[in-house]
């Protein structure tokens, strides 16, 4: 169930920013034992990958705050921010459960990520792509109602969560009970949000033409 815990805060991390929880990933493991990545994913913590997710982060975390440039890279990245939920959640689960959290690591917990579990890697590419999508569909409508004011102040935001899911499905898995149900609910609020404004939009677009009918069926 830990393990559990840890890949799905780690993937829904993904979902809002690829890079955060890789780079929480590789730098945990590399500089503690809290993750002790298995043959399959020590690829993780290696020096080349952690500069590569820093510069791709860097590079996220500037687009991501631009309007009209955010939406492209909503595309980009709707590759790979559930490859990211994928390796992550595959990474996280196997590497981590109660011996890592006491501080007695075990060897038989070090060693269940030799191989790769394709079952964890399918369902965080899922659960990435889902926030992923709401993330993409929310972002244009709070840009159109706040004429793009809102992007840098909601991508950042976006970011934070990302960073505290990811530090909590690692150190403190169990609280993953408590964050992605918010998460869950936050994006549940941006689908209707969106939603309710195309209905409005519908609506006002529709009123002149109903009135003109009536009008034209006054004047004949």
């Amino acid at each position: 169930m830990i393990a559990t815990l840890t890949g799905l805060g780690l993937s829904s991390a993904a979902g809002l920013n690829a890079y955060i929880p890789l780079l929480a990933v590789g730098l945990i493991a590399r500089f503690t034992d809290l993750i002790p990545l298995g043959a399959a994913w020590q690829w993780l913590e290696h020096p080349v990958t952690l500069v590569v997710l820093t510069v791709l982060l860097v590079v996220e975390f500037a687009a991501d705050k631009i309007p009209a440039l955010d939406s492209l890279n909503d595309v980009v990245q709707t590759v790979v921010r559930p490859s990211a939920g994928g390796i992550t959640f595959g990474a996280g689960a196997s590497a981590v459960d109660l011996a890592e959290l006491t501080g007695t690591a075990s060897t038989s917990a070090a060693g269940a990520g030799d191989g790769v579990s394709w079952l964890p890697v399918v369902a965080g590419m899922v659960i990435a792509l889902v926030f992923h999508a709401v993330k993409t569909l929310a972002r244009p409508v709070l840009n159109s109602l706040s004429f793009g004011a809102a992007a840098p102040v909601v991508s950042f935001v976006e970011d934070v969560v990302s960073v505290v899911a990811s530090l909590v499905a690692i150190l403190l898995p169990l609280l993953v009970l408590v964050v992605f149900p918010l998460m869950v609910a936050a994006g549940v609020w941006a689908v209707r949000g969106r939603r309710r404004r195309r209905a409005g939009k519908a609506a006002d677009d529709g009123a002149p033409a109903r009135g003109r009918g009536r009008l034209g069926r006054g004047d004949g």
